[in-house]
C-alpha cells in the first residue's frame, strides 16, 4: 500500500467501500443535516467526495452505534494540523499503517492511542 502523505492525492473509492450520503449520515448519528454540516465545518467529521463529480459523504465506518467513531475527532484534527487536507486525511485513516490494520479498525475496536500517537509523530 502506498504511503499517505500530505502531498499525495489518493484514490478515495478504492480505499473506502462504503460512503453515507449526508442525509443518511445524519439519521446514522441522530442529528439534523444542519447539525451534521456544524459537525463537518468544525472538523469533527469529514465528508468529500469518494470520486469525482460524487456528491460530498461520509465514510460509513467513521459512524459506530449512532455516534462519530471514538477517538476519530482528535484523530482528524492531528492530520488537519499535520498538513493533511480531508483526502488525505481519510486516505490515511484507511491505509494500513501495521498497527496491525488500517487505523479505522485499531479506533472501532477502541485501539485509538497507538492511532494517534503514529498521527502526532508524522507532524514532527
Amino acid at each position: 500500500m502506498p504511503e499517505v502523505t500530505p502531498d499525495s492525492t489518493p484514490d478515495l473509492r478504492s480505499l473506502v467501500a462504503d460512503w453515507l450520503d449526508l442525509e443518511t449520515a445524519a439519521d446514522a448519528l441522530g442529528v439534523s443535516e444542519t447539525q451534521l454540516r456544524t459537525m463537518l465545518r468544525r472538523h469533527e467529521l469529514v465528508a468529500l467526495p469518494p470520486s469525482p463529480g460524487d456528491r460530498a459523504q461520509v465514510p460509513a465506518l467513521f459512524v459506530q452505534d449512532g455516534l462519530v467513531v471514538k477517538g476519530l475527532v482528535g484523530l482528524l484534527t492531528v492530520l488537519h494540523d499535520g498538513g493533511y487536507d480531508p483526502a488525505q486525511s481519510v486516505a490515511w485513516v484507511f491505509t494500513d499503517a501495521d498497527l496491525p490494520g488500517r487505523p479505522i479498525d485499531a479506533l472501532r475496536e477502541n485501539r485509538g492511542s497507538e492511532v494517534k500517537r503514529r498521527a502526532q509523530a508524522m507532524a514532527f
